[in-house]
Order: structure tokens, then sequence, then C-alpha cells
């Protein structure tokens, strides 16, 4: 009988093509509209938030960034436009293997890219096929294999137990028409339930994407769903993808910057934003520089 969750087939190393992880020439894109889910989310006590293994590297420093946002047996919530959280999603798989961690991912997207990560592993110093040996993958079609597979999760996690589990944009499919809006509401509550249930058996971080208003759209999560460890929005704009915590309201901003350049965050100013230099080429001007 063919396990539910398949492994994605491996890639060689020379079959993945070029991959920029964060293509600043993107739209920007405006700030979120405040949901009405967020303020009714209660975030754990901090006294929960150990963790037996590390979950990322300690370098480059978005790393620990991201990891503190996490803890075991507990949700921690991505919510931004795809464009800004999927590269995010990406460099997290790439960072976990560098970590010689392991992902379990329930795909409601269908927005697996292997070449991708496999070439972010390989910037990372990690072969692209370990990369991809290390995320078990299970994707749905319908809403209705979505909630046989989060119904099986916990079971396959118990079978191979991963470092992380991820749930990436799992209402996505709960949107057709032919669903109705009685079934749609009673889907999802049981999806919310299932996924306490599985992040209290496994104690493993969980991790769950949604678009903006996704939370909204997904009756049960918060007040059904597993135990709340922080709620992370992202932000795109021209040149900057922007990240806050709801936690502790740690703000970061990611900027494109060559090696060896330095830039005015380093001298104060009174923001509240951490910012991190993600590497990237030097681009080049049209003007040309003159003497004298």
């Amino acid at each position: 009988m063919t396990d539910a969750f398949d492994l994605e087939p491996a890639l060689a190393p020379d079959e993945v093509e070029p991959f920029d992880p964060f293509p600043f020439d993107a739209p920007s894109t405006a700030p979120p509209a405040p949901s009405a889910g967020i303020a009714r989310i209660h975030l754990a006590p901090h006294s929960r938030r150990s963790r037996a293994g590390p979950l990322l590297p300690p370098e480059p420093a978005l790393f620990p960034w991201l990891a503190r946002r996490f803890a075991p047996g507990e949700v921690t919530l991505w919510t931004g436009p795809g464009v800004a959280v999927e590269p995010m999603l990406e460099l997290l798989y790439a960072g976990n293997a560098l970590a010689r961690g392991r992902i379990s991912l329930l795909e409601g997207g269908n927005r697996f890219h292997p070449y991708r990560i496999g070439e972010l592993g390989r910037s990372l110093g990690v072969d692209a096929t370990e990369t991809l040996r290390r995320i078990r993958l299970a994707r749905a079609f319908t809403a209705y294999q979505m909630v046989a597979l989060v119904d099986g999760w916990a079971a396959e996690a118990r079978r191979h137990p991963p470092t992380l589990l991820v749930a990436h944009d799992l209402p996505a499919l709960f949107a057709a028409d032919e669903i109705p809006d009685d079934e749609r509401a009673a889907l999802l509550r049981h999806v919310a339930r299932a996924l306490r249930t599985l992040a209290d058996d496994v104690r493993a971080p969980l991790l769950l994407t949604l678009n903006p208003g996704g939370l909204d759209r997904f009756p049960g999560l918060v007040d059904e769903g597993p135990r709340w460890c922080d709620l992370v929005t992202f932000v795109r704009g021209p040149g900057t993808l922007r990240l806050r915590a709801l936690r502790d309201d740690a703000r970061l901003a990611i900027v494109p910057r060559a090696g060896g350049q330095r830039g005015m965050e380093e001298f104060g100013g009174g923001s509240a934003e951490e910012v991190i230099a993600w590497g990237a080429p030097l681009r080049r001007t049209a003007r040309h520089s003159r003497n004298g």
C-alpha cells in the first residue's frame, strides 16, 4: 500500500536551476488590514517555549530570528502575500536541512518548487538531493483529500518524526464553489481540531501559512486549533521584506546588500526594527562615474 505522504523525487545537483530567493523588483505590497481573528489570539506562556534540538542553524542571522518564533506542540502562523511568504518558506526548508532537521509538509496550494529549494540548499552548503530528502511531502487536490491527509498526519509523523511540521495554505482548496458554505465551515473546523491533536501528539513545532485575511476564512483555528506560539506578518515593499512578530513586537527588515556594504541602520535612528542585509550581487547602474 502506498504511503499517503510521498517523498519528493530526488534531484541531481546539476539539474537545479539558479534561483534568487528575494526578487526585489516585485511589485510593492501594502500592509494588510488588521484581522478580526488576530485580536482573539492568545499566545501560550513562555514556560512552554523549550526546544529539544536546533530547528535552524545559527547563521545567517535571519535563522535565529525565525527560530525564536517556534515551540514544540504549538502553532506559529505566517501570514502575508505569497510573493513575500513563499520565498522565506523555501529558505526555511533549506536552513532546516543545514541544521540536519526533517520537515513534514502538507501542501494545500500546490506550490512546491523542488528546483528552487534544492538550489537554496546548495547555496547554504547542502547537496540539493539531501535538502529534498529531508522533506516529506503530501499534496491534496480537493478539500476532501485535504481532510483525509490532516486526519492521517499524526500517524505519519510518528512513523517519520519531523523537526518541523508545515501546513502551507490549507484553506485554499476549501474555496471551491461546489462546497456549500455550511459544509466548508464544518470541514475547516474539523481540520483545526485535527491540527490541535497533531500538535499535542507529535510535540513538534507547527508552521501554518495563510494569505492576508486567511485567518478570518479558517473557522475554528483560533478557538479550536493548536495552542499559539507566535504570529508573524509579512509585508513586501520596494527593495525590502518586512516581518513583524506578535509575541514581542519584534520587527525585521531584510534588504538586498552586497557583502562588505554598510547601511545607516548600524548608526541607530530610533527605529525598533532590526535590519538584516541578505547577500545580494552588485547591481550595475546606467550612471558612469567621472574623475574630479
